[in-house]
């Protein structure tokens, strides 16, 4: 299980890389490059989380509209299958892509009532290579510790988009590409989606990070 004290910083960073806007420059700092992607998504989730007027369910839904609306889900499903990608016919890629998208959501949707007035700091920004970009933020929790959150991004199409997130050396990416590669050796693409199902229709999230460094690639 995700650690008590990653479970709001890990919500806050999912929810802010599903939410990027498009930006359609390089890193720097001219207002549409991916510092000023993550910059301008911290206020507009926070601000959400924040509300005192919304419901939890009208903050889920917010957070979900967010979420379907701008990520890049079919990315993010071919980062976190690999090589396993392949394997997949057209229509399971298809369903896969839902399925990990409804679970992601839901994983991390359940935590809205959690916030308490966390803000989030850039902290600096770097290329990296292939032409990606991190940029490294960390979100200041009023009388705890301070939570690390790394975002990497990549262009595509003209428009930067968050492809991994690591909160405390932990990548999101990594994390799920291992479980999803244990699950796929036992029984290949079948088995991994009836599994995603089944989890969404009982409403179970994914096993959360433990512990991994590795970067998208």
């Amino acid at each position: 299980m995700l650690p008590a004290r990653l479970a709001l910083p890990m919500l806050i960073a999912v929810s802010l890389s599903l939410a990027g806007p498009p930006a359609s420059a390089n890193g720097q700092g001219d207002g549409s490059g991916p510092r000023a992607v993550v910059q301008e998504t911290t206020s507009a989730v926070i601000g959400v989380l924040a509300n005192g007027g919304l419901s939890t369910e009208q903050k889920r839904h917010r957070v979900e509209d967010i979420v379907y609306s701008q990520v890049d889900f079919d990315t993010l499903a071919r980062l976190v299958l690999a090589r396993n990608w392949s394997r997949l016919s057209p229509a399971q890629q298809k369903q896969f892509v839902d399925e990990f998208r409804q679970n992601l959501s839901a994983t991390y949707g359940r935590n809205v009532e959690n916030y308490k007035n966390e803000k989030v700091q850039i902290v600096d920004d770097h290329s990296e290579p292939r032409g990606d970009w991190t940029v490294r933020t960390k979100i200041v929790r009023n009388g705890s510790d301070d939570i690390n959150v790394d975002y990497r991004l990549r262009q595509l199409s003209g428009t930067w988009k968050i492809i991994d997130i690591i909160i405390e050396n932990v990548s999101l990416v990594a994390n799920f590409r291992s479980q999803f590669q244990e699950i796929m050796s036992e029984g290949g693409p079948e088995r991994l989606l009836q599994v995603l199902h089944e989890k969404n229709q009982k409403g179970e999230p994914l096993k959360a990070p433990a512990a991994a460094d590795s970067r998208a690639s």
